[in-house]
């Protein structure tokens, strides 16, 4: 049995990590919530404390100020709070820190997205292969359970497709991993997550197709489709985290990621990027101070985490699957759907934070529980997913399965390079 968790981070997603960890604590132990600003810690404990959902009183929920890229800092706060499970909820920038301070420590290492270089955007695939997958080996060697994008998408979608595998196909064609949030928050212009990891996705599409990386331009394939609950959408094929691990560990022709934009993004979006807005690079402004628009942009929009007292409607995040099953043809859509008010009532977040945040919660739990401390590096379809999704379903993020009726239909997509 593992115990006591430490989460670095105090942002949304670390927000939602925290309830559902405390909700949880008679199996997982103290809780430290480490942060740069600790006074961001704080408030997430007086939120979970004001919801009552300290499970075990008896169990401590604390906070710590830390600096993650600091390793060896990380290492001291890990050994401090003897901590055996480290939830890594921070910016991406920081996943390489937190997972040596895991290694050199023996404990736990979780993330719920891809590390990034500042420095460098859109790299060449398969993205885990320039950073995390170096690393395999000496996790292998010190038996250090290490999970890699243990969110919603990557994370969730990831277990979908192992189910897929192991349950409903004898083989796979095509997965079309589709993001939708038919919810609005209210504001002219925001983002759901950290606005300058948001707009980092949205320079190349890397996507898998007949098993090669085809390069894509942004926002230019878009299909209409009809969602559960949440009813017609657009979605665009867009380049994501998951299909960097599922490209190599699922049997399957083609895997490609879709989000869900509204005009009024793509429009807001389009002017903030001509304007050079969404740029990394830094420029020279009076006095010859530098600094990156994109980091002037982030301080400009809400904050993600302040959306959720006033979100409404719903989210629904599903994988269309296509393949064959005792030699006939099979298509089915595989989803959650996911209510930005419910979210708010039970957890005082938004539903975005609440799909990424409830995942590493439970793989937390999972490992605590011995099912997953796989003594390895993984990606999560390389896991059983039944003890996942079943999970899952008791906190707040059941799966649903239905045959569909009509194909994905995806226009003719002309690479304009590829791997």
């Amino acid at each position: 049995m593992r115990k006591n968790v430490l989460i670095v981070g105090a942002g949304g997603v670390g927000h939602v990590v925290a309830h559902k960890c405390a909700m949880n604590n008679d199996v997982l132990g103290d809780i430290c919530i480490a942060s740069r600003t600790q006074q961001k810690c704080d408030a997430i404990i007086d939120s979970v404390l004001r919801k009552n959902h300290l499970q075990d009183p008896a169990k401590k929920l604390y906070s710590r100020a830390v600096n993650a890229m600091d390793v060896p800092a990380v290492i001291e706060l890990i050994k401090d709070t003897k901590s055996e499970i480290v939830i890594n909820v921070g910016q991406a920038y920081v996943n390489m820190s937190v997972l040596e301070a895991c290694i050199e420590t023996g404990a736990v290492y979780m993330d719920t997205a891809i590390h990034e270089d500042p420095d460098k955007v859109c790299e060449d695939p398969p993205w885990y292969a320039n950073y995390e997958w170096k690393r395999k080996e000496r996790c292998q060697d010190k038996q250090i359970t290490a999970i890699l994008g243990v969110g919603f998408d990557p994370g969730v979608v990831n277990a979908w497709c192992a189910l897929a595998q192991k349950e409903y196909f004898d083989t796979i064609d095509t997965i079309d991993i589709l993001d939708v949030n038919a919810g609005s928050h209210g504001k002219y212009f925001a983002t759901n997550f950290d606005p300058e990891i948001n707009f980092r996705e949205f320079r190349k599409v890397w996507t898998w197709i007949d098993r090669k990386w085809v390069l894509q331009k942004v926002h230019s394939i878009k299909v209409d489709y009809e969602f559960p609950v949440v009813g017609t959408c657009s979605v665009y094929l867009t380049g994501h985290d998951e299909l960097h691990s599922l490209s190599k560990n699922i049997n399957a022709n083609s895997i490609r990621f879709w989000m869900g934009f509204g005009e009024h993004y793509l429009n807001v979006f389009s002017v903030l990027t001509n304007l050079g807005l969404t740029s990394e690079k830094p420029v020279k402004i009076a006095a010859g101070v530098e600094i990156a628009p994109l980091k002037v942009l982030k301080a400009l929009l809400p904050d993600p985490s302040s959306l959720a007292v006033d979100y409404t409607g719903k989210t629904c995040i599903g994988n269309f699957i296509s393949g064959t099953k005792d030699n006939q043809p099979r298509q089915i859509f595989i989803y959650n759907t996911c209510d930005h008010a419910e979210c708010y009532q039970e957890v005082e977040s938004q539903a975005i934070s609440y799909t990424a945040g409830v995942p590493a919660a439970a793989a937390a739990i999972l490992v605590a529980r011995g099912d997953w401390d796989v003594k390895q590096m993984v990606n999560v379809e390389e896991l059983d997913p039944t003890p996942f999704i079943e999970l899952l379903a008791t906190m707040g993020l059941p799966t649903e399965v239905i045959e569909a009726p009509k194909p994905f239909v995806v226009p003719v997509i002309e690479s304009l390079d590829s791997i």
